[in-house]
C-alpha cells in the first residue's frame, strides 16, 4: 500500500501540471480526495491490517494528502490568476478609439426667456412669488373686479373644473394671493402656465406662460410704472429701445394700458418684424384697481400701486423671431438646440 500512495501521488503531480482549466482541477480533485476517490479508498482498506501497519500507513496516507492538497490549492490560484488574465484582455478597452458623442441637452427658449425676465426684474428688487394652476372663480375673476358678465367667464374661454374651481387663466391671482398674505410694500412677479380654450394656430395655445408683476408702496405713480417698464423693455431687447404707452381697458387697473416698443430689428423704420409699423406690442399694464387693493384689505387713501403682465411666448417668438407658438411644444430638439 505504502507504494500504492506514492503511486497516486506522483500521479497526481503529473495530472495536476497538465491540467488547463479550473473544471479539470476540480475533477483531479475528485479523483484523489474525493468521497470515492483513490486516497480514500486506500484509507478505508486500513482495516485489515495490525495496528503497527495501520499507524505506519496511515501517516504516510496524511502527508500524501496534504502534499496533494497544497497541489491542489496551487493549481486553483494558477487558473483563477489565468481565467482573470484572459478576461482583463476580453475587456481590454482601446483607449485611443473614438468614444461615442454623448448629446448635451440644452434649455427651452421658455424657460430661457422666463429666467431673463426675471432677472431683469430681480435686479429692480422684485421677489418672485408662485400660486397654483387650478384656481377659485373668485381668485381668478370676481377679486380682480371682473364681473359675472365678463367675456372671459364664459365656458368658451375658460377650462372650468367645476362652478368654482377652473383652470387659471392668467397669473394675475398670484397678485390677489399675495395681497391677501402680506402687507405692503410689496414688489413680486409672478411667472407661471395659463390656460384658455383657444384652438391651436400659430399665434394661440391652449397653454401658455404669462409673467405677472406687481407693485404697492405709498406714493407709487403712472411715472413709476413707465419708468420700469422702460428700463425692462431696454434690458430686454437693447438700450436703443424707446417705449410707447396707448390707452386700454382692464377691469383689475385704472387706468390701463398697452406698451409697445420701437422694433428692434429695424430701429422704428419699419420691418418684417414690426410689420411696418416701426412698434411692437409686448404687454399690458395700469395702475392696480382700488376694489382689487380693497380684496387684500390695503388702505387705498394711503397706497397704490401698479400691475403688468405679458406674454412669455410673445417675447419669445419677437426677440428670437420665431413664426410658430406651436414648435414650442412640439420637442423637436432640432428646433430646441438652436439655443445652446
Amino acid at each position: 500500500m505504502q507504494n500504492q500512495l506514492m503511486e497516486i501521488l506522483q500521479e497526481a503531480k503529473e495530472q495536476l501540471k497538465n491540467a488547463a482549466s479550473m473544471d479539470a482541477t476540480e475533477e483531479l480533485r475528485i479523483r484523489f480526495l474525493g468521497k470515492k476517490g483513490r486516497l480514500t479508498e486506500i484509507l478505508r482498506s486500513m482495516g485489515s491490517l495490525n495496528e503497527e501497519d495501520r499507524k505506519a500507513l496511515g501517516k504516510q496516507a496524511n502527508d500524501v494528502r496534504s502534499e496533494i492538497e497544497k497541489l491542489l490549492e496551487e493549481k486553483f490560484l494558477e487558473m483563477k490568476l489565468v481565467q482573470r488574465a484572459a478576461k482583463f484582455k476580453a475587456e481590454k478597452i482601446d483607449v485611443t478609439e473614438p468614444g461615442t458623442v454623448i448629446s448635451l441637452g440644452t434649455k427651452h427658449p421658455i424657460t430661457i426667456t422666463i429666467e431673463e425676465i426675471s432677472r431683469v426684474f430681480m435686479n429692480m428688487g422684485y421677489q418672485i412669488a408662485e400660486g397654483p394652476e387650478v384656481e377659485t372663480v373668485f381668485n381668478n375673476f370676481d377679486a380682480l373686479n371682473a364681473g359675472p358678465n365678463h367675456p372671459a367667464r364664459d365656458f368658451s374661454d375658460t377650462f372650468y373644473i367645476s362652478e368654482q374651481i377652473l383652470l387659471r387663466t392668467q397669473t394675475s391671482p398670484v397678485q390677489i394671493r399675495t395681497l391677501m398674505q402680506q402687507q405692503p410694500p410689496i414688489k413680486v412677479i409672478s411667472p407661471g402656465r395659463c390656460f384658455r380654450c383657444d384652438t391651436p394656430d400659430a399665434t394661440h395655445s391652449p397653454m401658455f406662460h404669462q409673467v405677472e408683476g406687481l407693485a404697492v408702496d405709498e406714493g407709487i405713480s403712472m411715472a413709476d410704472l413707465k419708468g420700469t417698464l422702460s428700463e425692462f423693455a431696454r434690458e430686454m431687447f437693447g438700450s436703443k429701445v424707446r417705449t410707447k404707452f396707448r390707452p386700454h381697458h382692464f377691469p383689475f387697473t385704472e387706468p390701463s394700458a398697452e406698451v409697445d416698443v420701437s422694433c428692434f430689428k429695424c430701429g422704428g423704420s419699419g420691418c418684417r418684424v414690426c410689420k411696418g409699423s416701426g412698434w411692437i406690442e409686448i404687454l399690458g399694464c395700469g395702475m392696480v384697481h382700488p376694489n382689487v387693493l380693497k380684496i387684500g384689505n390695503v388702505d387705498t387713501e394711503r397706497f397704490s400701486g401698479f400691475a403688468f403682465g405679458m406674454g412669455v411666448e410673445r417675447i419669445a417668438m419677437l426677440k428670437y423671431e420665431i413664426d410658430d407658438i406651436r414648435l414650442f411644444y412640439e420637442n423637436d430638439m432640432r428646433f430646441i438646440q438652436q439655443f445652446k
